[in-house]
């Protein structure tokens, strides 16, 4: 019997792939809202990053959800997502 194949993702910090399941997923929806979509199901453009504050540091820094997304990111949205990011991660 063949084993279900497991979705990689790329995280967008440390770029390495590894299993959906251990990323989160940043989503910029229809209306050009951010959120952090903990569930993997809300609708819009989604990015993946690693459930640790380095991985999200080295997005940040480098603007590489920016470069995903296509536009600028507000700091509000980045301090919002660090914090659901560190709160999750416990």
């Amino acid at each position: 019997m063949q084993q279900k194949k497991i979705p990689l993702r790329k995280c967008t910090g440390c770029g390495e792939m590894k299993p959906k399941k251990e990323l989160v997923r940043v989503v910029k929806s229809p209306e050009g809202e951010f959120s952090v979509d903990l569930v993997g199901k809300k609708p819009g453009r989604g990015a993946y990053i690693c459930r640790n504050e380095e991985c999200f540091v080295m997005a940040k820094k480098a603007k590489r959800l920016e470069k995903a997304f296509g536009c600028a990111i507000p700091s509000e949205v980045y301090d919002s997502m660090q914090k659901e990011l560190t709160d999750g991660a416990g």
